[in-house]
């Protein structure tokens, strides 16, 4: 080991503590400051010169910018706004204030703000990391009807500044570089897509710049949907940049939600524009003082939160209570978005600015927002009621994936965990084997006295279970008969779906013969219908037919499903008998283990209705009947009134 180290520490006096100095820095570490030395460094390039260009847009000085492209890789971003000052540095008193800030780190005039209220150059070092990262830069500075001019090489001056002459008519700055090799390699060239798509997104983010486009055209060779020369001008803004990027999809909505606004005490401005894509594939692009932040942050989060407050609001407002569950993720999830900040000093993570990372802009956006997104929402009840649905079946989705993590987490390399209230049959097999869910510890008790021990488990539920139709996903996951009874089928719930894991051939359900007993069974079915739908599909789900009655005469006895199932057994086997005893069962509870044994779980004297299903129509109905709107109950009942014969009330 010593020997090792022995190079590594002998040498180390006080010559190898190196000094860099200028712009050296940047040449010695280029991704520090621009990401990576590959295309998207390259590229970055690029967009730190728009970016003072836009700077001085939106500052009100510039409405012009142009951005052109030729073969021999040479970029040129010119603007029409006031023109980077040329006159000695009151600092530096031999070099332009030019020259200081394409030389120098941590220069320019926009850190106290009082020159720019908001801008993309935040850190003093996009143009001058330009100049040190390019083989040739060239800059033009038109300024008071002066024209200058001044070349540079990998970061240091090659030519004095100097008065080219008058320009009467023209005002600005240009900037013409091309990268350095040495940095980005030979094979790394600028892609005109790219350049254009920046270009045009600049052009969205500030409705008051016309950017010009150009570019070689030997450069655009196999590439049909990059134009040569476009003038890009949108005063749509965002929304019109949220038609471009969805195209034609679909939409939940008819009509995005978009608009701008500005923040208290002037601390700036946020523009946003969303619409929900109907196949619930989003996306997302988020700026900062134009400035694109791919990674989100700060004003993204404040988005997320307001619409997620906004629309629980508005749950219940509606009585929605699956609405409570919703998080910003699901509000913006399948959402196409636009937001765009304009801020005071932002606080970026790194000098590529990929991320905001400002509480205070996250407060701010939250706030402006969500009080237009609850004035959208309450504007078009149906409009928001079609859009809560679909945010809330995204809860819902995202809950049930958490759950079949959580399943299969737990159930890797352990033994099945089974609920203590279940009766399990002896049989291993599947093959062979049924559950019956039963209704309370009393049908339970009956049950699990009149079963088969080898082939018939009883698991008890107690009362009427939850609702999956009308619940939160926070509810389902609470609930312990739901979980005992997928814990007792072991196959797993919606995509963690496993029919291999299946522990029963059928799954019965066995209720009381009344009203009560048909309302817990239509719930137990809506639960299989959205959760388990496969187990229903591949015929495992199964309605068990106990009697209503008993009905006995001399030595003649037998059980009537319902009514008129009683009155056709009165008018057949009990014809003409004066004295027929009909007793009417008060629950499985009460019928003797024997009589249930006959008449319901004994294979060779049972009726059982299979559970099958249209996936269509099986779901609209259930949303029709079980689901949180009355509004459908009622008017199914309004529709279907003239048919019913005989109310059980």
């Amino acid at each position: 080991m010593a020997d090792l180290l022995e190079p590594l520490t002998a040498t180390y006096t006080a010559e190898q503590v190196e000094v860099l100095e200028g712009l050296e820095p940047v040449r010695r570490r280029p991704g520090m400051y621009i990401g990576s030395t590959d295309e998207a460094g390259l590229h970055h390039l690029v967009a730190e010169v728009l970016d003072n260009a836009m700077d001085e847009a939106v500052a009100g000085h510039a409405d012009r910018i142009e951005l052109s492209l030729d073969s021999g890789g040479w970029v040129c971003v010119r603007d029409n706004g006031r023109g980077i000052p040329v006159d000695p540095h009151p600092k530096f008193r031999d070099r332009s204030a030019l020259e200081v800030i394409l030389t120098t780190l941590h220069s320019g005039a926009k850190f106290e703000g009082k020159v720019y209220a908001t801008s993309g150059g935040l850190h003093g070092v996009g143009i001058s990391v330009v100049n040190a990262l390019s083989e040739e830069l060239e800059v033009e500075i038109a300024r008071e009807r002066v024209l200058w001019r001044q070349t540079y090489a990998r970061g240091g001056p090659t030519s004095a500044l100097a008065k080219v002459g008058a320009a009467p008519n023209r005002r600005g700055t240009t900037v013409r570089f091309r990268p350095d090799p040495a940095i980005f390699g030979g094979g790394t060239a600028f892609r005109p897509t790219r350049l254009f798509r920046l270009a045009r997104s600049k052009a969205y983010l500030f409705g008051g710049v016309r950017i010009r486009w150009q570019c070689d055209p030997d450069l655009l060779e196999g590439d049909g949907d990059t134009p040569g020369e476009a003038e890009l001008h949108f005063p749509g803004g965002l929304e019109e940049f949220l038609g471009n990027a969805a195209g034609g999809r679909g939409r939940v909505t008819d009509r995005a939600f978009s608009g701008r606004a500005e923040f208290p005490e002037g601390a700036g401005r946020v523009e946003w524009a969303i619409a929900w894509m109907d196949d619930g594939d989003g996306f997302s692009h988020t700026y900062c003082n134009t400035i694109p932040t791919p990674l989100g942050g700060s004003h993204e989060a404040g988005l997320r939160q307001a619409l997620a407050r906004a629309l629980r609001g508005h749950g219940e407002r509606v009585s929605n209570r699956k609405a409570r569950q919703i998080t910003g993720d699901d509000a913006l999830g399948g959402a196409g978005l636009m937001l765009s900040v304009f801020v005071r000093n932002p606080q970026f993570q790194g000098q590529t600015k990929e991320r905001l990372d400002s509480p205070e802009t996250q407060r701010l956006v939250e706030q402006v927002v969500k009080d237009r997104f609850d004035h959208w929402l309450a504007g078009d009840a149906a409009r928001a009621g079609v859009l809560l649905d679909f945010v809330v079946e995204r809860a819902e989705a995202r809950q049930r994936r958490r759950r079949e993590r959580e399943a299969a987490r737990n159930g890797n390399g352990r033994r099945i965990r089974l609920p203590g209230k279940l009766t399990d049959c002896s049989r291993q097999d599947a093959a062979g084997a049924e559950i019956f869910l039963v209704e309370g510890d009393s049908a339970g008790g009956s049950a699990k006295q009149a079963r088969l021990r080898e082939t018939q488990a009883i698991l008890p539920l107690r009362g009427k279970i939850l609702n999956v139709a009308n619940a939160s996903g926070a509810k389902l996951e609470g609930n312990r008969e739901l979980h005992d009874l997928a814990q007792a089928l072991g196959c797993g719930v919606g995509s963690g779906y496993r029919e291999d894991d299946l522990r029963y051939e059928r799954v019965i359900i066995m209720t009381d013969a009344d009203v009560d007993g048909a309302h817990i069974a239509s719930l137990l079915m809506t639960y299989f219908l959205r959760e388990m739908p496969e187990l229903i599909a591949n015929g495992h789900l199964y309605l068990a037919q106990p009697p209503l009655y008993r009905l006995a005469a001399g030595g003649t006895t037998a059980y009537a499903r319902d009514d008129a199932h009683r009155e056709e057994l009165l008018a057949t086997v009990f014809k003409g008998r004066r004295k027929v005893e009909v007793s009417r069962f008060k629950g499985l509870g009460e019928m003797p283990p024997a009589q249930l044994r006959d008449t319901t779980m004994s294979p060779e004297t049972r009726t059982l209705l299979k559970v099958e299903m249209e996936a269509a129509s099986a779901s609209d109905m259930v949303e029709r009947l079980m689901g949180r709107k009355p509004e459908h109950r009622l008017n199914f009942i309004q529709e279907n009134a003239a048919f019913a014969e005989r109310l059980d009330i």
